[in-house]
């Protein structure tokens, strides 16, 4: 174990508590708990976006990707950018004008029926699981490389420090984490990119013919083209599909606009943090084709299957163990950082709506509120390390390319047709949630990353759905739902969507005009 590795650690964790001790002094009531008061401004949460957003997939598994696969990695890189701009024009601004603390308050602003609050947080809270997976296999893979200690053992001391951030700091301490985190990423990611660029003397041409020599038995075609992997184009559509679509329906991104005091706000936000996240994922190249062309592919794999090791060995290459130890501490920090995120938004999505509308019927004091929060926390947090406990030979960037396809499939067509369409209804919300979230379920359940013969995924079988990401066919499959069901249900009045028309461009309902 490197004594500096675990100075560096001791560090970052102690300024994290730090943080969460003084944000436990302001965290005194349920909008504080869940949105930090709405007292960020756009940079602040722009930053915070950004750190949210940049996880274990962006940092560990994207870098993992491309060095061992080359061009076919970075379409996660590609997909997670654009992605932001569909946030920015379709769901920021109605989403903070409507909403008040989950996603399921944005739809319940035209849709009161219990029963849409209860789907919508069913589908944020298993959206939630998938991704905190990603987070913590990242980070057992990272503490069982640098200190030697059993994948197991690391998955639950982080699970531990993830529910300590959340129970006592709440959306304050998330956010401050992150926004600390995303700088110190983008930190650590300039000074390896420029590492790299050196020992190419800073010529990308001679970069990117180096990478035209690389070869393996494994590659289906060329390292620098699509293709590497052998998966069919299909595949790969699909997996777009799933990134480009999924970010505008994630849980844990859309509650960090209800931080921020008005909707003019949340824009500043997005483009804050697109700009952040743009020059990230541009800057993955350098660490993917850098891993590729210091390390050997036996390296990455023998410290990680998934390649999940990537960046932190290309660090201890280029800057022994200084970098590395500043490198692996950041990816720790950024796995702390979002793991809280999400525990805070799975807690949000059962102890406001399921708990506090559902159950209470919206009878419940903030006390109760903050009680059941906490509980859920504790429940989260348990359920996504017992299931972390069986992935860890999965690439973080691929787990959480699901996280974003169920999020795609179930939330994305109810929040577009929320906002747009004075024909839907309440029969169309519940339909287009479930059957969004139970396609995309079933063909994952069905697909190779879970039926595998040669034995390497959880059933030893031959697939019965060929892509790895059924985001091509679960995406259609959850705007159908929400179109049949609703013209299958009885029409509603249309005077909701007009004020949900007003509310969601301006902020103001039409009782506030007609006073």
């Amino acid at each position: 174990m490197n004594p500096l590795v675990v100075i560096m650690f001791l560090i970052f964790v102690s300024i994290t508590l730090l943080i969460t001790y003084f944000a436990s002094k302001r965290t005194q009531s349920a909008n504080d708990f869940y949105t930090a008061g709405g007292g960020l401004s756009g940079w602040q949460n722009g930053l915070a976006i950004a750190g949210d957003y940049l996880s274990a997939a962006s940092f560990l598994g994207i870098a993992g990707a491309i060095a061992l696969w080359g061009f076919d990695g970075f379409f996660y890189s590609i997909g997670y950018l654009t992605a932001y701009l569909i946030v920015l024009y379709i769901v920021a601004e109605p989403l903070r004008n409507l909403g008040k603390y989950t996603l399921a308050d944005m739809i319940a602003a035209r849709f009161e029926l219990k029963k849409v609050r209860a789907m919508a947080a069913i589908s944020s809270i298993t959206i939630v699981i998938f991704y905190m997976l990603a987070q913590l296999v990242g980070a057992g893979a990272l503490i069982q490389l640098l200190f030697g200690i059993p994948y197991t053992v690391a998955v639950i001391l982080v699970g531990i420090m993830m529910t300590i951030y959340v129970l006592f700091g709440g959306m304050t301490a998330t956010s401050w984490v992150q926004m600390v985190k995303a700088v110190l990423l983008m930190i650590g990611i300039v000074i390896i990119t420029f590492l790299v660029l050196l020992h190419f003397n800073f010529n990308i041409s001679t970069m990117f013919g180096e990478m035209k020599n690389i070869t393996s038995s494994d590659f289906k075609g060329e390292f620098i083209n699509p293709g590497s992997q052998g998966k069919p184009p299909l595949d790969n559509i699909s997996l777009i599909i799933a990134l480009l679509f999924g970010t505008a329906g994630l849980p844990h991104i859309l509650m960090r606009f209800f931080t921020v005091k008005n909707a003019k706000t949340a824009r500043s936000s997005v483009m804050w943090a697109t700009w952040i996240i743009g020059i990230f994922y541009v800057l993955t190249i350098f660490l993917g084709f850098g891993a590729a062309a210091l390390l050997t592919r036996e390296e990455i794999i023998s410290a990680n299957p998934a390649g999940n090791m990537a960046a932190p060995l290309l660090a201890a290459k280029l800057g022994g163990d200084l970098l590395m130890s500043f490198v692996s501490a950041v990816a720790f920090a950024t796995i702390l950082a979002v793991v809280a995120g999400l525990v805070l938004t799975g807690a949000s999505a059962f102890a406001h709506d399921i708990y506090g509308q559902v159950i209470k019927k919206g009878q419940v004091t903030e006390k109760e509120q903050m009680k059941a929060a906490k509980f859920a926390s504790l429940a989260v947090s348990v359920l996504s390390i017992i299931l972390a406990l069986f992935a860890q030979n999965l690439n973080v960037a691929f787990l959480v390319s699901l996280a974003f396809c169920v999020a795609a499939s179930a939330n994305l067509p109810v929040i577009v047709f929320t906002i747009f369409w004075k024909r839907f209804n309440t029969q169309g919300a519940i339909t287009g949630i479930a059957v969004g979230l139970i396609v995309s379920l079933v063909l994952v359940i069905l697909s190779p990353n879970v039926m595998n013969p040669a034995g390497t995924a959880f059933i030893t079988m031959d697939p019965i759905f060929p892509l790895s990401n059924p985001a091509i066919i679960s995406v259609p499959a959850g705007f159908i739902g929400a179109f049949l069901g609703t013209f299958l249900g009885k029409t509603e009045s249309l005077d909701k969507f007009r004020e949900v028309q007003v509310k969601s461009a301006t902020g103001i309902t039409t009782s506030d005009i007609t006073h």
